[in-house]
């Protein structure tokens, strides 16, 4: 925080939280920080304990001492573009709470779509259990919300991010389920997962390289790199990923995967390359395709 600009508040009593929401907001928004205030609140309610509905019933609250130094530090870590998740160490998912932290891909709101269209094939089953496997798990964002809303199902959760696994564990106890399986491996290793499933989800890196260089700086300087790109044209990770998912499915299983804006065309075609006999696209709530279905006969 500008040293300068807060000497003319030396009492640790001439900050109150409206004021410091007031000079936070100005502060982050001149330097080109989109939602400033409602970042400087969610940061501010953090460092008080509080939510933000109790925090706008205290406006008039003098900040002391230990409470200002708590939200300076995070407020000069936002300064660095750190994401606001990572900042609070949890983001929200499907109506569930989720640790988030450095080394693993922050949820996005895009992603529900992906766990809405796998739980609508799961209940096409009509019967239980159906197995499940999250490939590329993340936080377990995905495996703990068909968990949540799902019945009847067996969950398995990779990733070949040791933090991600930690996380995924952590998330998992912080939502008191032993139910999904955790593995740290790669996929694509027979030794590592040899079984079969009836459903395969994933969200996959599909950035391509030359996308990447252009992310905001939230996402580009902080979130793993690995869960981002592919290093490639942004289907190379699919390339591989669809004839490996036709190969862990059951007959009659289907495979939901998630792709970024303008794959469709190439999605549809790594998965029908892939052994898929029926590939489906669907669009997110901005009419964007998002989710690619494929059935395996």
């Amino acid at each position: 925080m500008n040293n300068e600009r807060m000497q003319a508040r030396e009492s640790p009593r001439a900050w109150t939280v409206l004021s410091m929401i007031e000079w936070s907001r100005e502060y982050l928004a001149e330097r080109g920080f989109e939602e400033a205030r409602l970042h400087a609140e969610l940061m501010l309610a953090h460092a008080l304990g509080v939510n933000r509905l109790q925090l706008y019933l205290q406006f008039d609250r003098p900040l002391d001492a230990a409470e200002l130094a708590a939200y300076r530090e995070m407020f000069k870590r936002r300064l660095t573009h750190e994401p606001l998740q990572y900042i609070l160490g949890e983001t929200g998912f499907m109506g569930l709470t989720l640790g988030v932290g450095p080394g693993v891909l922050i949820p996005r709101p895009e992603t529900e779509l992906l766990v809405e269209r796998a739980l609508s094939r799961i209940r096409d089953f009509g019967r239980t259990p159906v197995t499940v496997l999250d490939v590329g798990c993340g936080s377990g964002n995905i495996a703990l919300a068909l968990l949540h809303q799902g019945t009847g199902l067996q969950v398995t959760a990779i990733d070949i991010s040791e933090a991600a696994i930690a996380r995924c564990r952590d998330n998992a106890l912080r939502l008191q389920t032993t139910a999904v399986e955790w593995i740290c491996g790669d996929v694509f290793d027979v030794s590592v997962m040899a079984r079969r499933f009836d459903v395969v989800v994933s969200n996959p890196p599909y950035i391509s390289r030359e996308e990447y260089e252009h992310l905001m700086p939230e996402v580009r300087l902080f979130e793993p790199r690995q869960a981002l790109t592919d290093e490639e044209d942004g289907y190379a990770f699919l390339r591989r990923l669809a004839p490996r998912a036709a190969q862990l499915l059951t007959p009659g299983g289907v495979f939901v995967c998630e792709i970024g804006y303008g794959q469709e065309f190439g999605a549809r075609k790594a998965c029908a390359e892939g052994g898929f006999s029926r590939v489906t696209v669907h669009a997110d709530y901005a009419g964007i395709p998002r989710v690619v279905e494929a059935d395996l006969e």
